[in-house]
């Protein structure tokens, strides 16, 4: 059982899976507390060390958090959350000692399952659960990475109650992603997409278009997707580590990529994974073809002769809980799609890296779920921020993510960091960003206030 004064000793009234998922996250992975569980009511009363009771009743002297039903539960039903405030969080109870009004454990729970993305809901035209869906845009909070501001606020009142309990929290990260839908604007097309690419130019009468693809096509210009030498400069002079995730498919409507077989494309990625981690951006065709999930993968492996775990969906489509049991199935160990396309913030409620659990099996998995904080094309086509406010709107996001120690996960795109086009002046946005992730100027309290 080990030393009672090195770890927590929780008093439950069962074990269940969701309990020791949820109990995991907040106390050992954000906090490093070490912990276990025991339904024997005279172990918890003989032990010395730091302690607290989960559901069942309140006990004299001791620290009681009131619980609702969620943690206890294997199915997966409707449940009324509540009204979500900073001080309330979801999941009300109603138990006049609880140590926190509302149940912080079973609200993180729902929050990291994606429990709300299972029950009846509307999707956009690309199939995804929209952000104005879900309960942190409807109540307000999807700006607040609320599981690490709950676990601060469980952590807070177990210090105050056993101020020598051993914690070690998280420290703050920044990973800067980059998606590669198009490696190239112009280059390695090949004379049909080439001709087409003209073609429609002259048709629309844009002949800026023209004259840059001509110059680029005759050396004179650089293509201006190319940003790839400029983005290593900027995130090697910060000594960051960048995830790259290349489309490698065929060609589609949506997946536009250049041909697997091209040796110019397939240069790029080897060049890239020597300075860069690369995963797979799986196609937005494979979405619900688990075969072709499996060959672009195989592909991509076979292009790096090594393999491949890091994956992002292409538009961030995610189907729960197949999609990550696809990706599973086809070796992927670290997955960085929780975010929506429509708005930024917390999808899941944490600035954290935590496991994929899967509602329909009741089960823990090997999955990484890797949250990032804001996309690009977020920015500019769902919100249509105006470039000389697009730094001061994503730095309160910037400052959460540091405020909690989490690790903060940029989407960005090589198109965009050309700044040619649509895309003009964004790459002195993103530099700016770039250097606001690699500070750590914000400074966060090690014990929770």
């Amino acid at each position: 059982m080990g030393n009672s004064g090195d770890r927590l000793l929780i008093k439950i009234p069962k074990y269940s899976k969701r309990l020791q998922y949820t109990f995991q996250f907040l106390l050992k992975t954000l906090w490093g507390i070490e912990h276990e569980f025991t339904l024997n009511e005279d172990e918890f009363n003989a032990w010395q060390g730091p302690k607290m009771i989960y559901g069942g009743s309140f006990q004299e002297n001791e620290v009681w958090f009131d619980a609702v039903s969620l943690l206890f539960e294997r199915n997966i039903a409707g449940f009324d959350t509540g009204k979500y405030s900073p001080y309330t969080g979801l999941f009300p109870v109603y138990g006049s000692d609880s140590a926190l009004p509302f149940d912080a454990f079973a609200s993180t729970f729902y929050m990291l399952s994606r429990y709300e993305e299972y029950l009846p809901n509307r999707k956009d035209t690309h199939g995804r659960f929209p952000a104005t869906e879900s309960i942190a845009y409807r109540e307000g909070f999807l700006d607040k990475a609320v599981v690490n501001r709950w676990a601060e606020m469980i952590v807070a009142i177990l210090l105050k109650r056993f101020p020598d309990l051993h914690f070690h929290k998280t420290s703050y990260q920044y990973v800067p992603t980059i998606d590669v839908d198009l490696a190239y604007s112009y280059l390695h097309k090949g004379f049909l997409r080439t001709l087409g690419g003209y073609v429609k130019s002259l048709i629309h009468a844009d002949f800026e278009d023209v004259r840059s693809r001509t110059h680029v096509l005759m050396g004179k210009e650089r293509d201006p997707f190319d940003s790839f030498d400029a983005l290593h400069h900027l995130h090697s002079s910060y000594y960051l580590k960048p995830v790259f995730f290349f489309l490698f498919s065929d060609y589609g409507q949506y997946d536009k990529n250049l041909s697997i077989y091209n040796p110019a494309f397939r240069n790029l990625i080897k060049k890239v994974a020597d300075y860069a981690t690369v995963g797979i951006h799986p196609s937005y065709a494979c979405y619900e073809n688990p075969q072709k999930l499996k060959k672009e993968i195989e592909d991509l492996s076979q292009c790096l002769h090594r393999q491949i775990t890091h994956s992002r969906q292409h538009f961030l489509r995610l189907n729960f809980p197949e999609t990550y049991r696809n990706l599973i199935h086809c070796g992927i160990t670290d997955d960085y799609s929780m975010g929506f396309a429509d708005q930024p913030g917390f999808r899941a409620g944490t600035c954290n890296s935590f496991p994929f659990y899967d509602l329909d099996l009741d089960t823990a998995t090997s999955l990484l779920i890797h949250p990032f904080a804001f996309m690009d094309g977020t920015l500019k086509d769902y919100l249509k921020i105006p470039k000389d406010q697009v730094v001061d709107f994503v730095k309160p996001y910037i400052e959460e993510v540091k405020r909690y120690s989490g690790t903060l996960i940029t989407l960005w795109h090589n198109e965009t960091h050309g700044g040619s086009g649509r895309w003009e002046g964004w790459p002195e946005i993103y530099e700016t960003i770039v250097k606001m992730g690699a500070s750590s100027s914000i400074e966060t309290s090690t014990k929770p206030c």
